[in-house]
């Protein structure tokens, strides 16, 4: 009897390695090259990464011995032999594929980045515009740092959304989010994280703001920096969690129907970005604005409910093993990036009074800059992540190199960069004309503002995509995850940029004498 059960449970056993084998064989001829890991953070002979913060699960299979189902008399398999693999075991012990099936092509690239991108460019159309029309609201007029939060909180999505989206990125990418406990654990934990950063940056925002108004203008008031810390802190807490909800579901979505969500879910998360946190902003501070007689501390009240909360975000980002690490490396990126974008809100407060347009304008040229150069960033950062050990480059890779070889080497990096740049120039022009159908109605846009506006955005991409590259290495080398800071410092930086040459833009027409439109 016992003979009889020890043969059942060694068949059993037999049956089970050979499933294994047979899914082994799958993800080989699946992938034909299966991206290599061992328990070692590299392994020697294959000179393959191990994610820091993925450690567990991976083992080494030895060869399979039966390929076909069938042997010879000799026990051998009468198939040539597969060869020694390596593959990634997902934490729950199931295989994790890394690599694309095919290599990826200019018509395929912007295949994918298309239409994502252009969904993007009609949500800043729609910021535009409605920024447009809320300048001249009563709590615009009346509470004139307001507008100098514009660019930082619509710098969240950069600051926060992108980030989150090429950090989850990379790690479907690299097989870790295929078991569907660790995907949704990651997933929560990363959004319990960015409620954390968006508390923060939404009031270190608006104190910098009420700071510089307050030094510029040599006037403070008390209940104008309480209205603005209770906006900014509420703006970015609820904008946050939307965004970061639609930037999850893309990337589940997106491995789902095999696509590589380093291409859209940037451009998705920035599409509802500019135009939820324009929304929301205008909303609360008219709220606040319109019952600040009859309930004076009802901004009070909302500060100190997230001073409160503060610590339990801490306390969960703490001790989860996919957010420590970002929590306490993550801030400087993300404080940096702000005090860059509210110091260009400062400038887009004085181009604003100045110029009519600057308003609709600046969330387009701000927006698509920031778009692009994320996307480039999240495919940069998950390329080294395949390729090399944190701390360490691929050996045919520099950290600097020269604008010729950003945009015209044969390189997968000066790829993507030239299918940028020539997304750039037809997204803006139909994105103008849009405005322009919308926004001025039987009036057109004279020649000499659109050849402008678009020599302003090339120059803005342009150096965007050379910095992203230079930055995304250089943090690598210095053992800086790139994901959780190149895009932080480029999408404040497009920010500023932006609003500086769209303020050249308008500053060149008036001296030229030109207008705007027709």
């Amino acid at each position: 009897m016992k003979w009889f059960f020890w043969r059942k449970d060694k068949a059993m056993d037999d049956k089970k390695k050979e499933d294994e084998n047979d899914e082994c064989r799958g993800a080989v001829r699946a992938t034909r090259s299966v991206l290599a890991y061992s328990a070692d953070p590299v392994d020697p002979e294959l000179k393959r990464p191990l994610l820091a913060e993925s450690t567990s699960g991976l083992k080494k299979r030895p060869r399979p011995s039966l390929t076909g189902g069938q042997m010879g008399t000799t026990g051998e398999s009468l198939e040539p032999p597969l060869p020694d693999v390596v593959v990634r075991m997902g934490p729950a012990g199931r295989l994790s594929h890394s690599l694309p099936v095919a290599k990826e092509t200019f018509i395929s690239i912007s295949c994918q980045i298309i239409i994502p991108f252009f969904i993007a460019g009609v949500g800043m159309v729609g910021a535009g515009i409605y920024l447009d029309k809320c300048q001249k609201w009563k709590v615009f007029q009346e509470v004139p740092e307001i507008i100098v939060l514009v660019p930082a909180l619509l710098g969240l999505k950069g600051n926060l959304e992108m980030t989150l989206a090429s950090r989850l990125s990379t790690e479907a990418n690299l097989g870790n989010m295929d078991d569907n406990k660790e995907q949704w654990s990651m997933i929560t934990a990363n959004l319990i994280l960015v409620q954390c950063q968006a508390t923060v940056v939404g009031l270190l925002s608006s104190v910098v703001a009420v700071l510089m108004v307050a030094g510029l203008r040599q006037d403070f008031n008390l209940h104008h920096t309480l209205l603005l810390c209770a906006c900014s802190t509420l703006t970015a807490s609820i904008a946050s969690f939307i965004l970061g909800l639609v930037t999850a579901a893309v990337i589940v979505l997106s491995k789902k129907l095999n696509v590589n969500p380093d291409n859209i879910a940037t451009p998705i998360a920035g599409s509802l970005g500019d135009i939820t946190s324009l929304a929301l902003l205008s909303i609360i501070a008219d709220l606040f604005h319109r019952t600040s007689v009859d309930k004076p501390l009802l901004p009070v009240v909302v500060i100190v409910i997230y001073i409160a909360v503060m610590p339990f975000w801490y306390w969960i980002s703490k001790n989860n093993k996919y957010t420590k690490a970002v929590l306490y490396n993550g801030w400087t990126p993300v404080v940096s990036a702000m005090l860059i974008s509210t110091f260009g809100g400062m400038i887009l407060d004085v181009m604003v009074d100045a110029h009519k347009g600057v308003a609709v304008f600046q969330p387009v040229i701000n927006g698509v800059g920031g778009n692009l150069v994320s996307i480039q960033a999240s495919r940069l950062s998950t390329a080294l992540h395949q390729q090399a050990e944190l701390g360490s480059l691929p050996d045919h890779l520099p950290v600097t190199i020269t604008p010729w070889q950003a945009f015209f080497s044969d390189r997968a990096h000066a790829l993507t960069a030239r299918v940028l740049m020539f997304l750039m120039v037809p997204g803006h022009i139909i994105f103008s004309y849009l405005i322009n159908y919308i926004q001025f109605e039987d009036q057109s846009l004279t020649f000499t503002f659109l050849a402008t506006y678009l020599l302003a955005a090339a120059v803005q991409v342009a150096v965007l995509l050379y910095i992203a590259y230079i930055l995304t290495h250089s943090f690598w080398t210095h053992k800086i995850n790139p994901d959780n800071s190149t895009i932080p410092y480029l999408t404040a930086i497009g920010d500023l940029l932006g609003i500086i040459l769209l303020g050249l833009t308008f500053e060149f027409l008036t001296f030229i004498g030109q207008p705007m439109i027709n």
